[in-house]
């Protein structure tokens, strides 16, 4: 999962540094990045939110007119950020009126869809419409929630909704090809692209891992919300989580979904080995082997020989945090997620490269 300290929830703070970038050329093939916020309604999400909202934060990406200004996507502290995440353009138009490939992206434990922007830029400027979300209860703007934490299947239902939204808005939803949809995340998220490629979840299978491997990365309590597995159990069986807890085994599949992309996935021990095996969706996954958070032998490694044709990529040196957005001087003091060996331009390089050509491939040219 996605851990993080307190720092690392103040970098789920976006501050947007309103410095338009320079008017320089897109490079060939490329596109200037237009950014829209959204709101979709998630009943499910009521259950894992602080305030018991039902709404979900969304966040799209998409190719942009030449004339759109971009300005600076920077998280942490204003003039001094943590991370630094790339730029788009508020509201901006499109670049054309052809229709587009989609992916939906969710972002890890704590997380947020700008800390995964390096990614989602990344994949607009080549031409997809990238649909993010804030996971209710389970992000670094809001208050964390053990229903939240827990209830991980949810964040497919998130992605459907986040669809849904994007699809009824006037600007970007001509702009949706649905017959080229793909689905991406990292870490957590990594387990909710699998998951809405048709992956099955049983808690039961996750409790009888961590019982076994009480240290591993996942079963320890996380940093930024320490709650122990036992208590988990204690929260899905409690009156108010219980009937949606009882859904955890149900179909998360999004229908249309034609390939998923899984960075560093985690909560792999939540998905059955025959659910996995009966994959039809194309399925890549990157991973680090110096991960000790989603650690390789008991996820990606594991989710990569279960599924049938799983492209598998694994880079030497790099670890689990390595694929959030990159660390300043400022973040790299002020908060423990930024402990990359291998420079996080290499990595992200490494992670766009493979995510473009495994979309090509199974979604067809942009």
């Amino acid at each position: 999962m996605h851990r993080s300290s307190a720092a690392a929830r103040i970098a789920g703070v976006v501050f947007l540094a309103g410095i338009c970038m320079s008017a320089a050329a897109a490079p060939a093939g490329g596109y200037k990045v237009g950014e829209r916020h959204l709101t979709a309604s998630d009943a499910t999400a009521a259950l894992r939110d602080a305030e018991h909202h039902d709404t979900v934060r969304v966040t799209v990406w998409y190719p942009a007119a030449k004339s759109a200004k971009e300005e600076r996507i920077d998280l942490g502290q204003p003039g001094k950020p943590f991370f630094i995440v790339g730029a788009s353009a508020p509201d901006a138009a499109f670049a054309d009126a052809k229709p587009k490939p989609v992916i939906l992206l969710s972002h890890g434990f704590g997380g947020t869809a700008r800390m995964m922007g390096w990614f989602g830029l990344a994949l607009a400027k080549a031409g997809y419409v990238v649909i993010g979300v804030d996971h209710p209860g389970n992000n670094g703007q809001d208050k964390m929630t053990a229903a939240g934490a827990f209830l991980f299947w949810d964040r497919v239902q998130d992605l459907r909704a986040a669809l849904a939204a994007a699809k009824a808005d006037p600007l970007i939803g001509p702009q949706l090809d649905l017959a080229r949809l793909g689905v991406s995340g990292f870490s957590a998220g990594g387990f909710t692209t699998l998951a809405a490629a048709g992956a099955k979840v049983d808690m039961n299978g996750l409790f009888a891992f961590c019982h076994a491997h009480p240290a591993d990365g996942e079963c320890v309590p996380q940093k930024e919300f320490a709650v122990t597995m036992d208590e988990a159990q204690r929260v899905l069986a409690s009156p108010q989580i219980a009937p949606e807890a009882a859904h955890a085994s149900d179909d998360h599949a999004i229908a249309g979904v034609r390939a998923a992309f899984a960075i560093a996935p985690a909560i792999v021990p939540a998905l059955t080995g025959d659910g996995m095996a009966a994959m039809k969706v194309p399925v890549a996954i990157l991973l680090g082997d110096a991960d000790p958070v989603a650690t390789p032998e008991n996820n990606g490694l594991v989710a990569a020989k279960a599924i049938p044709g799983a492209r598998l990529k694994v880079l030497a040196g790099v670890g689990h945090y390595d694929f959030l957005s990159n660390c300043t001087p400022a973040g790299a003091a002020a908060t423990p997620l930024c402990t990359a060996k291998v420079p996080q331009d290499k990595t992200h390089k490494a992670a766009i490269a493979m995510a473009l050509g495994f979309f090509a491939r199974t979604l067809g040219p942009r």
